[in-house]
């Protein structure tokens, strides 16, 4: 079906595109992912099956907790949570190898402070994670879709947005980044038109990186030949 067809199909109703947080790629495990999944699993796993999670239940106490979605191959997730280990972080990602390398480089790092999902993240947030129950939401370099036809499929899109706020705790932060400057703007400008959010820049536009969002091997790259990378902070005020 052509795609002037189908939304064509879609405003008559006939047929409806599921949202998804993600395309599906393949991936092979190498043997050392797929070991660290065995053995991490059953500690650090979390399943959409399980539904709605008790975090003081999960960790095994109270504190703040970290919701990162799309964490790629996990080494900025990893790196954050070794770095805070006052708080909790949950990282949700569908491609397997990331998983598994995430779980690699956690079970070298010896943290505790982390859990994983593979699953989609729409659903995820909508089944597991209780209203008001997070400190931070982070979404890093999600695939920015730069085909202007395809702008629609981004993930941050006005109902994504409040489905994050809902999820915050009044006084949280969703933190957003990405390097395409497309993406940026239509990052702000959702964020800037949703309600009940402030911009934590003192100018209303971007943030410099914070510290805490390490620093990627990308990131370098780009830097290097004058590629840019935008942050974005927003407030839960209501």
């Amino acid at each position: 079906m052509s795609s002037d067809n189908l939304e064509k199909a879609q405003a008559e109703g006939k047929y409806i595109r599921k949202i998804r947080s993600f395309v599906k790629r393949e991936g092979r495990l190498t043997k050392g992912q797929a070991a660290a999944l065995e053995r991490t699993w059953p500690r650090m796993g979390l399943t959409h099956e399980q539904g709605l999670l008790d975090l003081d239940t999960v960790f095994g106490r109270q504190a703040p907790t970290v919701l990162e979605i799309g964490f790629g191959m996990g080494k900025s997730l990893v790196a954050m949570a070794k770095a805070a280990p006052e708080k909790n972080f949950i990282g949700i990602e569908v491609h397997r190898p990331g998983v598994g390398a995430c779980l690699m480089d956690a079970e070298e790092a010896n943290l505790t402070n982390l859990r994983v999902y593979e699953h989609d993240a729409v659903e995820v947030l909508r089944d597991c994670i209780a209203d008001n129950s997070l400190a931070t939401v982070q979404v890093f370099f999600p695939d920015p879709w730069h085909k202007k036809r395809h702008h629609k499929r981004r993930l941050i899109q006005p109902e994504f947005v409040e489905a994050l706020r809902n999820k915050l705790a009044v006084g949280g932060v969703l933190h957003l980044a990405t390097d395409w400057e497309n993406y940026a703007e239509h990052m702000l400008e959702v964020m800037s038109t949703a309600s009940n959010w402030r911009n934590l820049a003192a100018d209303n536009m971007y943030i410099p990186r914070p510290q805490e969002r390490p620093l990627t091997k990308f990131e370098q790259r780009g830097e290097r030949l004058g590629h840019g990378v935008w942050d974005l902070k927003f407030e839960r005020v209501a």
